[in-house]
């Protein structure tokens, strides 16, 4: 297979390849500008259009209505962990409420302790992270700043279906991190739908935030400029100099996900695909794999899975690497096995994945 194929990171994630050459182009020189994207200013006429187009291709593959802000950020959704409770937890509303789901949703819980009150609307650290709530039964207070929840919990391949019903009376905050462009999404179901690039959307740099131009309303005066979301919507996402370069990958793959797949029914088509092809395997195999979201609740991104023990997880790994595999490691605080689904990796990757899994463990047994 080409290089960067077998790439299965859970972040930064695998790029199509289309895109990896268009970025190689233009490091050395952009198509008619005679300049490397990496010293392109960011006040330049070329980086506004490309602004443009990329707020532009967001809304059209997601179909957003009139109603919703655009922006690129910086500081991934660690620094929105905070800056959401700062701008949107205000004194005229109870406290937020958070869906406590997986590794990232708890720090976005923690976060968001720091900076006031919230609560805890629902939390599955007692099972080990392996199941999701129906959030349309869990004890919201309807007068609560909002509602946050994690769409898709890295660690622990978790993942809410879209067909998932949502309280309809508190402002929905959810952050797609890894699961972001992935599939289509009934935008106006939520206020802010919020995501950092390096999972399906382009290198770590840049993230997305999609607002509800109604929840600018709520944000209190005195806040720092950088750390207000009207700030950025004001500039239009040039505020402070931005990370150029990633969002100008981020683009081509917007490019990529619209004219090369076709949109985000037919991403969803082939995603699909991938997660039951291998899971499908990891079934086969029986009692020689354990994975660790139940049935209902596993992800089509994140694949979390062992092989009965720690050392046969390192074997696998080693063997897998000299195969030309990367990024299979599980997250720290699990442990195990993890394979990324992301976009850009292709099912023929998906396929060798399984035959290298089938044929270890049946080596193995």
């Amino acid at each position: 297979m080409p290089f960067n194929a077998l790439n299965f990171s859970a972040g930064p994630g695998a790029l199509p390849a289309s895109v990896l050459a268009q970025t190689r182009e233009a490091i050395v020189e952009l198509p008619d500008t005679g300049l490397s994207v990496l010293g392109m200013s960011h006040r330049s006429d070329w980086f506004r259009a490309l602004l443009d187009e990329a707020d532009c291709n967001i809304r059209d593959l997601l179909g957003l209505p009139d109603r919703y802000e655009v922006v690129f950020l910086q500081g991934g959704s660690s620094l929105l962990f905070a800056t959401i409770p700062m701008n949107f937890a205000t004194p005229q509303h109870a406290a937020p409420e958070y869906v406590t789901s997986g590794y990232w949703s708890a720090r976005a819980t923690a976060e968001a302790a720091r900076v006031g009150p919230q609560r805890v609307a629902w939390d599955g650290s007692a099972d080990g992270y392996r199941s999701l709530p129906a959030l349309q039964t869990l004890d919201v207070d309807s007068d609560a700043a909002y509602l946050h929840f994690v769409s898709n919990e890295t660690v622990e391949g978790l993942q809410f279906a879209e067909s998932a019903c949502f309280p309809a009376d508190v402002p929905l905050i959810v952050d797609m991190s890894s699961d972001f462009l992935s599939k289509p999404i009934v935008t106006d179901r939520f206020s802010i739908v919020y995501a950092h690039a390096q999972k399906n959307l382009g290198p770590a740099g840049v993230s997305i935030a999609v607002i509800d131009r109604s929840m600018l309303e709520r944000i209190p005066c005195g806040l720092p400029a950088i750390l207000d979301f009207r700030t950025h919507v004001t500039h239009r996402s040039n505020y402070n100099t931005p990370p150029v370069f990633a969002i100008y990958v981020l683009t081509l793959v917007t490019r990529w996900l619209r004219d090369d797949i076709g949109g985000l029914a037919a991403m969803e088509r082939i995603n699909k695909a991938k997660a039951q092809r291998i899971y499908s395997t990891l079934d086969d195999l029986g009692d020689l794999v354990h994975v660790h979201a139940k049935t209902p609740w596993r992800s089509q991104m994140n694949v979390a899975f062992t092989l009965g023990s720690p050392q046969l997880d390192r074997t696998f790994i080693e063997v897998a690497r000299e195969r030309g595999f990367v990024g299979l490691d599980g997250h720290r605080s699990l442990g195990g096995l993890r394979a990324s689904l992301y976009n850009a990796v292709t099912p023929e990757a998906v396929d060798a994945l399984c035959e290298a899994l089938t044929e270890f463990c049946r080596k193995h047994a």
